[in-house]
């Protein structure tokens, strides 16, 4: 590590515990000879992080007796966290646009199928028999794992994918956003390093730096992320954990080869790196890749995964699978944030529609109509020079590079203007390195508005 990146290391550390109240406002620092030797560092490394910690006014010098932790300060908001960059087009500007925009505003930009794509018919049905459930289903608390019946479910389509385990080793969540919050709460502290794609999904950095972590980006391939740099970013941070999409990446849509994913997995054995892998996209692909669960046997992996890309994101619902002792403390974690697990009422919802037999027919016809989606949005995405990085097998991401080396924050605002919402690169991207490329939802550009704004869009002055 760089001396710089042991200053960093001493301040994060510092920071920590005063955000965790291991020092309270006005307590004397641990002296600095003293954390130079628990932490392996120089004292002239201890004298610089506290210098620039007073600096930033986290801590008082006192002239003569040492540095002091300085009054609380007020809780930061999400913009706060990490630097603040082009608020008009971040992660949460997307999302809050996507989420907000009234239902017949465009959204090639959003992360979801329309409700015309989702199976109805299966919903309604399970709806209809949960009218006839037990009173203590429509009143009552959930029990702590989650119903079984749905676990059981769970499990028996793990085990297809070559992960076998029971469904106590199953948690459900209120979504699988949730499941990642619990986990961040259970491994990650404040000052952690977290390792992710770069690009990804761009929740994962707005959820990541709510839990004040510090976010690290690895470069992603066609393949996986590059395994030589996963490498050398897991020995320079020693990152708590690594958070990735396996199956079609978000944004990307690559695929995870078994090279790659055996060489991720000894990296992170080889560093002690806890891995999160957000499975949501599985149903889509038209056969099973590599996933790090199965193949660690969730050793190291916790599986997470949700049913709103599939069957409903009104219908939250999400789940974890870890080895018994994460589950056991999740359990906790969940019980003391949210009194209970997933809503009953959800959680039933969800098994009656999954188990119908008609949902993996919906499953099947909806890869088909995908695989049409693609081609036909690649096409007329190419008639104004916007070119995929790669096809991928399945899902509904297309990540695309802009023509002319056009400023994709720049197009999306312009195409906002006339009431499309779109996902510009940079907001994927940890490094900020991908402001010419933009993810389409090939789903969502059915209607006749998308491609004449983007067309203009990509005329503006500014674009």
């Amino acid at each position: 590590m760089t001396e710089g990146g042991r200053t960093a290391a001493v301040m994060a550390a510092i920071r920590g515990r005063i955000a965790a109240r291991g020092l309270e406002a006005g307590e004397r620092l641990p002296s600095i000879r003293g954390l130079a030797a628990a932490m392996g560092v120089s004292p002239s490394t201890v004298v610089e992080a506290y210098e620039r910690l007073a600096a930033d006014g986290a801590v008082r010098s006192r002239p003569g007796s040492g540095f002091y932790a300085a009054a609380a300060a007020p809780p930061p908001t999400l913009a706060e966290i990490g630097p603040r960059l082009d608020r008009a087009v971040d992660p949460l500007w997307v999302s809050r646009q996507s989420l907000d925009g009234e239902p017949e505003i465009p959204k090639p930009g959003c992360g979801w199928l329309p409700a015309e794509w989702m199976p109805l018919a299966p919903l309604r049905r399970a709806a209809r028999a949960l009218a006839k459930a037990e009173d203590a289903v429509l009143t009552d608390y959930g029990a702590t794992r989650g119903p079984l019946a749905l676990r059981r479910l769970l499990a028996r389509q793990f085990a297809e994918e070559g992960l076998g385990i029971g469904p106590d080793r199953i948690l459900l969540t209120g979504s699988g956003t949730q499941a990642i919050d619990l986990i961040c709460r259970l491994l990650v502290r404040p000052g952690d390093v977290v390792l992710v794609d770069d690009p990804c999904y761009f929740n994962f950095q707005a959820l990541l730096r709510a839990h004040r972590a510090e976010v690290v980006g690895v470069p992603y391939t066609e393949a996986g992320p590059d395994p030589e740099r996963f490498a050398q970013a897991a020995a320079a941070h020693r990152p708590r954990l690594y958070v990735t999409n396996s199956a079609l990446h978000n944004p990307t849509g690559a695929t995870l080869s078994p090279r790659i994913a055996h060489r991720i997995l000894n990296a992170a054995a080889a560093h002690d790196v806890g891995i999160v892998e957000d499975d949501i996209f599985a149903p889509f692909e038209p056969e099973p890749s590599p996933r790090l669960a199965a193949l660690d046997g969730l050793e190291r992996v916790i599986r997470i995964g949700s049913f709103s890309k599939t069957l409903s994101a009104s219908i939250r619902c999400g789940y974890v699978a870890a080895r018994p002792e994460w589950i056991e403390a999740l359990i906790d974690l969940q019980v003391a944030t949210s009194f209970g697990g997933v809503s009953p009422v959800a959680a039933e919802l969800v098994a009656g529609a999954v188990g119908d037999g008609a949902y993996r027919k919906h499953v099947e016809a909806l890869r088909r109509r995908l695989a049409r989606a693609r081609r036909e949005a690649a096409g007329r995405l190419a008639d104004l020079g916007i070119r995929p990085w790669l096809m991928p097998r399945g899902g509904f991401y297309l990540w695309c590079s802009l023509p002319d080396e056009r400023d994709a924050a720049a197009v999306a605002r312009a195409a906002l203007r006339e009431g499309v919402v779109l996902a510009p690169g940079d907001v994927f991207s940890v490094s900020r390195t991908a402001s010419q490329r933009m993810r389409f939802n090939v789903a969502q550009m059915g209607d006749a508005r998308v491609m004449p704004v983007l067309k203009r869009a990509l005329q503006a002055p500014d674009a």
